[in-house]
């Protein structure tokens, strides 16, 4: 009896050996055909060049009369109108690029300053570049006592220090497989120059609307 026991037992060991070696081959084949994957199409996300920015409104309104019992509290506002020229350049040879539900706006110090603007969906091929120039806006945007005392300090330096941002999905398309949907995040830096103070504790820009060429890389998350 104890024989046979210990046969079955040797029996169930080898087993157990076999079906952890057939799972331990399958993990190492699946990571090396990812691996020879990613060798050979060596895949990139996407670049992003914020190309120029024309300001049509810039404007900060902002009062510095001390609310009273019969006077109501009126806030600091911020109106801007900014079309903004954006390019993007799939640097890949042999993957496709699907942008979905791309969303711009404009936000200044972490604070969102602009509606946000829809681009256009689009399928961008191999080493193909894509140009957007969306129309950024905000009316009457509510900033806070604090936020408009440094874009006066900004202004003082000689220009505003702004965030052309977009938000949104992209897919990868290889052959005919195209995978699921990833987040992607831009930031772009623009520095804005204005004009000096409105007479109200305000300011704007310095014409009725001024083009600046920036021509520099964006900040891409995926």
């Amino acid at each position: 009896m104890t024989k046979e026991c210990d046969y079955h037992d040797d029996e169930y060991r080898q087993l157990v050996r076999r079906i952890f070696a057939g799972i331990l081959t399958f993990i190492i084949f699946i990571l090396f055909v990812v691996f020879l994957i990613w060798i050979i199409l060596r895949p990139t996300k996407p670049r992003f060049v914020l190309q120029d920015a024309t300001v049509f409104a810039f404007n900060l309104s902002s009062t510095d009369e001390p609310p009273s019992p019969t006077t109501p509290i009126t806030p600091n506002t911020l109106t801007l109108t900014i079309q903004a020229t954006l390019s993007s350049i799939n640097p890949n040879s042999k993957i496709g690029i699907y942008y979905h539900k791309l969303d711009a706006y404009v936000s200044y110090r972490g604070q969102q300053i602009s509606l946000a603007t829809q681009l256009p969906q689009t399928y961008q091929g191999h080493r193909d570049i894509t140009v957007w120039s969306p129309l950024l806006y905000g009316v009457g945007v509510p900033v806070s006592p604090y936020l408009s005392e440094i874009l006066r300090q900004d202004q003082l330096s000689g220009g505003v220090l702004v965030n052309v941002k977009v938000n949104g999905r992209v897919k990868w398309k290889v052959g005919t497989w195209v995978s699921g949907r990833y987040h992607i995040d831009v930031n772009c830096p623009a520095f804005i120059r204005v004009a000096g103070d409105k007479g109200d504790g305000g300011f704007g820009v310095s014409g009725p609307a001024v083009k600046f060429q920036f021509s520099q890389s964006c900040v891409v998350d995926v």
